[in-house]
């Protein structure tokens, strides 16, 4: 699989997108969309692989969002991006396993909404995100002006969504934005950490919990707690539901399969 404008490699169970055009702040255009979208179909459809890490590449920015350079040169036209939304994630409500975002610089526009869009969001110190698209006269069509109001509080996100300023990442991290601030030397370590811990978990275990976490927010308790999630059924059937009891009680690791 060769990619002109994304990296996308595998190492065990875990694999690594880095957005790959840093001579423009790694901002995105519908090829790169095309190729993030791409990479995410794959990492979704591969059995051996349980988590996948979001970067960028260089040390200035994880994405500075919607390329707007290109966009100026394309105004004959609308912009095509995939089914599956900007970077090929904001639209995709049905990968149940876990996304990472190692947020190595700017994350501004589309790149802060990528990062809204993954479940554990890892940070340098130098990060700093933003919703700076009214300053030039859009808004936050990635899903930034629906999923920020529903991660902090609304007086909150509103003060962003309105002025277009930033916050910086330890910010990010007090309104819980952000999972763990790392300095910029350990960010991807920290990140494969975050993914490794994950991966010692059983992965049907954690896909069945993030579809009942994302399914059944905004529900009312009852209804949240009576709605059948398929992918709790196929725990509950799994090997290595068994395979967990049985390992705990004889006292060792256990030996997941993914079934």
């Amino acid at each position: 699989m060769t990619f002109e404008f994304i990296t996308y490699e595998k190492k065990g169970r875990v694999a690594t997108l880095t957005m790959n055009r840093p001579q423009v702040r790694n901002a995105l255009h519908p090829p790169a969309h095309h190729e993030m979208a791409t990479a995410l179909d794959d990492f979704a459809a591969d059995p051996d692989c349980w988590v996948v890490i979001l970067t960028g590449a260089g040390d200035k920015a994880f994405s500075a969002g919607n390329d707007l350079k290109y966009s100026a040169q394309k105004t004959d036209k609308p912009l095509e991006i995939p089914p599956s939304g900007f970077g090929g994630i904001h639209r995709r409500f049905d990968l149940f396993k876990p996304v990472i975002a190692a947020v190595n610089g700017l994350a501004l526009g589309g790149g802060f909404e990528i990062a809204l869009a993954c479940d554990i969001v890892i940070a340098a110190e130098e990060a700093i995100f933003g919703l700076p698209e009214p300053r030039v006269g859009l808004a936050a069509l990635a899903g930034g002006m629906q999923r920020l109001p529903r991660l902090v509080p609304e007086k909150i996100a509103l003060g962003m969504m309105l002025t277009g300023k930033p916050i910086t990442a330890r910010r990010a991290y007090d309104l819980g934005l952000v999972n763990e601030v790392a300095s910029a030397a350990e960010l991807m370590n920290t990140a494969e950490r975050w993914a490794a811990e994950i991966c010692e978990c059983s992965p049907i275990s954690v896909r069945a919990s993030k579809q009942v976490a994302l399914q059944s927010a905004g529900m009312p308790l009852k209804e949240a707690l009576e709605r059948k999630y398929p992918l709790v059924s196929e725990l509950v059937r799994s090997e290595d539901m068994r395979e967990g009891i049985m390992a705990f009680a004889e006292k060792r690791k256990p030996q997941w399969k993914g079934r």
